[in-house]
């Protein structure tokens, strides 16, 4: 079983929260303001926005009452303390009781949920595990308790979406939101439930027409997400976060190369080989550093970071917390938030990829 939250071992902030006047006047005009959250990953342009945005990323498909019970299976999954004490919080003030919470955290059978609610957890917590990944049986069974293909790939993604941020936030020990979680269980809470329930389903407007063009990274995966906001969400990060020139095109296609070896993901593998030929690595090469996480092509920093990803696939809070301590202490504050940035990003969009396999 999942951890329960005064079970995960959670260290000091890794970064601190930072300031970027143009980031905090793109925050308010675009969210309506900023957070805590978003300034410790301020310095990385593209990843801020992805934290940000991913957060509000608009649901089409997907039930709220099912976005919130992942909200927090996924978050126990990943034993992410600041998502998770968030995702109880989030659930009290929605009306949640906390007998309802606890038998949930506990993967007991719930008599008020259905079917349909039952198998929606199993594959929440499957996916969020991906040890395996589910494969087109786990696809096959929700479509035959109902669930469409736009329903399922936006649940995916979802759940997906929750592992992003259970990584960006684990990884850099975000301090847990101790407020906002007394408010969940807390008379003010109960008093002001109608307006934080409102505050706590904003999400922000995005197209949901979305195509990739071939040529852009993963262009059949953001396919398979055709109809949905989350289309062009992933296809934005994933377009910005591979230009981005704080760490090398090639190092980050390594990284998803790692992830994608480590889940058994031939889509993403082959397409991390792509973009390393581009880059010049020849089969062999390829091969050979996604085996033993060096290769002579990458600089200190380049080997540092590849050495680093194969922890970010499974772990455990405390101990991946320490890693990416000594990693920031060998490369810097701001090669570490790109290095966590895109270690999430990977991970999230090999986990994704179950939709075209």
């Amino acid at each position: 079983m999942a951890q329960l939250l005064n079970e995960i071992e959670w260290g000091e902030p890794l970064v601190p929260s930072v300031v970027v006047p143009e980031w905090e006047a793109e925050a308010k005009q675009r969210f309506g303001g900023n957070q805590d959250y978003w300034r410790r990953v301020a310095p990385v342009p593209w990843l801020r926005r992805a934290c940000a945005t991913w957060m509000l990323c608009p649901l089409t498909a997907l039930p709220v009452r099912r976005a919130d019970l992942a909200f927090l299976v996924v978050s126990q999954e990943n034993a992410c303390r600041y998502c998770y004490g968030a995702a109880r919080a989030h659930l009290r003030i929605l009306g949640y009781s906390e007998r309802f919470i606890s038998q949930i955290e506990r993967e007991l059978q719930l008599a008020e949920l259905d079917e349909k609610d039952q198998a929606f957890i199993r594959f929440c917590r499957s996916l969020a595990r991906s040890n395996p990944r589910p494969a087109r049986t786990e696809r096959d069974e929700m479509r035959r308790l109902g669930f469409s293909d736009v329903e399922i790939a936006e649940t995916a993604f979802y759940i997906v979406n929750q592992c992003f941020h259970n990584r960006v936030s684990t990884f850099l020990a975000m301090p847990p939101v101790v407020a906002y979680e007394r408010i969940g269980s807390s008379f003010l809470g109960r008093l002001l439930r109608p307006i934080l329930a409102r505050a706590n389903r904003h999400s922000i407007a995005m197209p949901s027409d979305f195509v990739a063009r071939d040529d852009a990274p993963f262009a059949q995966l953001t396919r398979a997400l055709a109809g949905l906001p989350a289309a062009h969400l992933l296809h934005e990060t994933l377009t910005a976060a591979f230009a981005s020139p704080v760490l090398s095109r090639r190092v980050k296609a390594l990284m998803f190369g790692v992830v994608a070896r480590m889940l058994e993901c031939n889509f993403c593998l082959s397409q991390s080989c792509h973009m390393l030929d581009e880059e010049g690595f020849d089969e062999t090469e390829t091969l050979a550093s996604l085996a033993t996480l060096a290769s002579p092509k990458l600089d200190a920093t380049e080997s540092a970071v590849l050495e680093w990803v194969r922890e970010t696939v499974r772990y455990h809070p405390g101990q991946i917390q320490k890693r990416t301590r000594a990693l920031a202490e060998r490369i810097g504050a701001e090669a570490t938030l790109e290095a966590v940035g895109i270690a999430a990003l990977a991970n999230a969009t090999v986990r994704v990829a179950m939709l075209v396999e």
